[in-house]
């Protein structure tokens, strides 16, 4: 079974239990959502009608918390904290462990100075420790390059898109299909040009085949020529002196 097809199971579930609940029920269904370890996506969730109406209630500070869950970063989180609900730890390495996937989709070489910005993360010890964690739990796949400070990104699970990053999306999406266009055309060029170079070739090449012909005909003809004028003369005539007259001759005794 895929990995995408794993992750769906958890979220199946969540998503199922918060269309049946309200109030304190649904806000620990979220918090279970936060909390699960194969649950790295929440758009189904966020999508349910019972936690689009806690925008303008109580509870909306956990409708937040889990839009940052979502397509955020843990400094989105602290930007916020005052008025979002505290996180558990558990929670919080989950939210820095999606915040490098947000970056793994930015750059396949992340660097030690911006890990450590991005996960409010004190010294390379502990972000080595965090990102060896998130190796191990599959949340991404790559290899720590210690001397050069740098994290190698191979995978990742995959997150939500942010509504702001579909613009983006489209934009990126309409530059590749025009740069498909573009190979294209030039690919369809080169394949006239050289269709027209093929014919070219085939053209002076019979038209070599043409001449050579010419020539060899040419040559039949001269040497049956020369043939019928050597036939046409005859035998040579024998010439005149020293024949011996057929007639006997007598001798007197």
């Amino acid at each position: 079974m895929s990995q995408e097809k794993l992750l769906e199971k958890p979220l199946q579930q969540f998503v199922v239990q918060a269309q049946k609940v309200k109030g304190d029920e649904l806000i620990e269904v979220i918090k279970q959502a936060l909390d699960c370890v194969d649950t790295f996506v929440f758009a189904e969730l966020l999508d349910c009608p019972n936690v689009v109406e806690l925008e303008n209630t109580s509870y909306a500070p956990y409708l937040h918390v889990l839009r940052i869950f979502s397509h955020g970063t843990y400094l989105d989180y602290l930007n916020d904290k005052e008025s979002l609900p505290e996180l558990s730890t558990s929670q919080i390495k989950k939210l820095k462990y999606l915040t490098i996937v947000t970056l793994a989709n930015k750059m396949k070489r992340i660097p030690y100075d911006v890990l450590l910005k991005e996960l409010n993360v004190n010294n390379v010890r502990d972000l080595e420790d965090l990102i060896i964690e998130a190796i191990y739990s599959d949340v991404v796949a790559g290899e720590l390059d210690q001397q050069s400070g740098y994290l190698e990104v191979d995978w990742t699970v995959g997150r939500d898109v942010a509504p702001n990053d579909i613009d983006t999306m489209i934009d990126t999406l309409q530059q590749w299909c025009d740069s498909c266009e573009s190979v294209l055309s030039t690919v369809q060029a080169r394949i006239i040009d050289a269709n027209r170079t093929k014919q070219d070739v085939l053209k002076h090449r019979a038209s070599i085949e043409n001449e050579l012909s010419n020539v060899k005909k040419a040559i039949r003809a001269q040497i049956q020529d020369e043939e019928m004028s050597v036939d046409t003369s005859g035998p040579p005539k024998k010439s005149g002196k020293g024949t011996r007259s057929s007639g006997n001759k007598f001798w007197n005794k």
